[in-house]
């Protein structure tokens, strides 16, 4: 299904796949007719609540500590603005394109299933919205994860009723009327429960949970990928990597990352020129040996992740909800915990495969461990330095990796004067989460880049087809060993066949798909 192709928002879930399309693709959307009826029926029910003499939350109530006051109805249209207004208190940086896109999905998902009490014309803004390549400015900080992702999801609902700043399809920071209007799309103004609404839900913290899913998988591919160039060049062992062995431990994802191995090793003359009783090596290192158990559990906790983001995806999160049955019930359904347990396991995840990753590298860079290879990899030792200070960037962002795994689901700051005492801080484990991820694929750039540098220098052995061929495309972009040159570019040109998939892609068309 190409980006071209709306995606159809119905009362049922999303799906992973579509919400990365909408986000990073900008495919358009556009709403189902089930749930234009599910949204019509629904509101009914708001509506004559709206009538009805007794206050109820959300509808004619203030909200948060405020509930206790009842709003008459010729105030309820302010009262709805001047939520999405004072909610909207966002500061710092812009947040990217991609994560907008995909809060706005997905709170367009929750409003399409009926259970929000939102008119269909509120939710049809948002299709408008993101069919048109417009993206409301949302920043950094103001999201504590509880009741979701109030600020984040506020700012979005600025946009909505055509206010606040937004970037248009060219990405020109534009006011949101301005940019609104030369699309052709009305904003609304709010009624009753519709504030609410929009801005309750975990949505945020959800889309960027998706979103990392996503960039794990590619990312655990190549940590196979160059550990397994980094096995060779540093004349490891690919016995240990036996499936038999590997069932003594019948975890999944190890399982995987081990078959990857093997089949990534196959074929090389460098691994069979020491496989021989001559060998004096009795066993590798544990970031040799140990590879698949790292890069295992981290495609088990991965896949928790996704299980969770699943279910929170079947979800329809706001406060207070519109039940089957047509009650409308305060609930707690917006506390991000699940999620925010999840994006901090995650960051943990990253930390330590890049922690490995690294330790792989520094082996190559020590004639003490690295087998007979030049200290540094340097052409002219002392004169030359090598991948030296590679590796140090590489440390640099391992120990911030590590800093990024300490965990923000276990924060907590009470805020609206302790009516809300208890906070997910889901919002900052995912921020974080991206900023790791980001470090990950640099780190393992860089080991790609000096196990390919390795490979080259154990000639004329060659290397398994494989891991060649993931040297050939490096050496597409980077020139192989030799003097000094400026590293920076070679590190970044790294980083770009890393992110982009072209190393794994390599890989893969000699081996297949990789697990």
């Amino acid at each position: 299904m190409g980006a071209e192709e709306s995606v159809v928002v119905g009362t049922g879930a999303v799906s992973a796949e579509e919400v990365i399309r909408v986000a990073r693709l900008g495919a358009p959307v556009r709403i189902s007719r089930d749930a234009m009826s599910a949204m019509v029926e629904t509101r009914k029910g708001i509506e004559a609540l709206a009538e009805d003499p007794k206050p109820v939350y959300g509808i004619s109530t203030g909200f948060g500590a405020l509930a206790t006051r009842h709003i008459p109805s010729a105030l309820r249209t302010q009262l709805q603005r001047s939520l999405v207004r004072s909610h909207a208190a966002g500061n710092g940086p812009e947040v990217e394109r991609e994560v907008v896109r995909a809060l706005m999905l997905l709170r367009l998902s929750t409003l399409a299933t009926g259970r929000t009490g939102a008119r269909p014309e509120v939710a049809q803004v948002y299709a408008s919205l993101l069919s048109a390549g417009i993206t409301p400015v949302v920043h950094e900080y103001g999201s504590l994860g509880c009741s979701g992702d109030l600020a984040p999801l506020a700012h979005v609902a600025l946009a909505v009723i055509g206010e606040g700043t937004v970037r248009d399809a060219d990405g020109e920071l534009v006011p949101a009327a301005t940019a609104l209007s030369a699309a052709g799309i009305a904003p609304v103004i709010l009624e009753e429960k519709e504030g609410l609404a929009l801005i309750n839900g975990t949505d945020g913290m959800l889309g960027m949970l998706l979103l990392a899913c996503e960039d794990l998988h590619g990312l655990l591919r190549l940590a196979d990928v160059t550990a397994a160039m980094s096995v060779e060049a540093l004349l490891g062992t690919d016995r240990v990597f036996a499936p038999d062995l590997q069932a003594l431990r019948p975890h999944p994802g190890q399982a995987h990352a081990a078959a990857n191995m093997v089949r990534l090793l196959a074929g090389s003359e460098i691994v069979k020129s020491h496989a021989n009783p001559s060998c004096t090596v009795v066993q590798d290192a544990y970031s040799l040996r140990c590879a698949p158990q790292v890069a295992g559990a981290a495609r088990d906790t991965l896949a928790h992740a996704e299980r969770v983001a699943s279910w929170e995806l079947a979800s329809a999160i706001d406060n207070p909800v519109v039940t089957l049955d047509g009650r409308v019930e305060s609930n707690g359904n917006f506390h991000g915990a699940p999620v925010g347990y999840v994006l901090d396991f995650l960051a943990i995840v990253v930390a330590d495969v890049a922690s490995m990753s690294e330790c792989r590298t520094d082996r190559f860079l020590d004639v003490a461990r690295n087998h007979g290879l030049p200290p540094f990899l340097a052409d002219d030792p002392g004169v030359d330095s090598g991948h030296m200070i590679a590796q140090y960037t590489q440390a640099a962002i391992v120990s911030e990796l590590k800093r990024l795994a300490a965990p923000a689901s276990v924060d907590s700051i009470p805020s609206s004067a302790m009516q809300e005492d208890h906070v997910s801080m889901g919002w900052s484990a995912a921020r974080k989460l991206r900023r790791a991820i980001d470090g990950l694929t640099r780190v393992l750039a860089i080991e790609a880049l000096t196990a390919a540098r390795a490979l080259d220098l154990r000639a004329p052995l060659a290397p398994s087809p494989a891991t060649g061929a993931v040297r050939d495309t490096i050496r597409e972009h980077v020139a192989g060993p030799g003097a000094d040159r400026h590293l920076a570019p070679e590190i970044e040109a790294a980083v770009i066949l890393a992110s982009s998939g072209a190393l794994v892609a390599s890989a893969e068309l000699v081996v297949g798909k990789l697990d």
